[in-house]
């Protein structure tokens, strides 16, 4: 495809999104759950900081982001103990 067109119809998009507005629900549905995913990582990041002493690395990835940061500290426990009882 040509460049051009493919800019063209982005920017088309984006100024009917300007005059005719964007559905807000989904934007903020989507919104939350990035932003939870990122908790997630970081928490993750803080268990692996934490956890070198007693050899325990959980990967960050997408799934266990997602899984400590939706479920919260009751999820990362089940990863903590997923890896250390089952994966071990």
């Amino acid at each position: 495809m040509d460049p051009i067109l493919v800019f063209s119809v982005i920017g088309g998009i984006i100024l009917i999104l300007l005059f005719v507005g964007a559905p807000i629900r989904p934007l903020q549905w989507l919104g939350r759950l990035s932003i939870k995913i990122i908790i997630g990582a970081l928490l993750l990041f803080f268990v692996n900081a934490f956890g070198t002493s007693i050899d325990l690395h959980i990967p960050i990835n997408l799934i266990t982001s997602s899984v400590s940061g939706i479920l919260g500290i009751p999820g990362l426990a089940a990863l903590v103990i997923i890896k250390m009882f089952i994966v071990s």
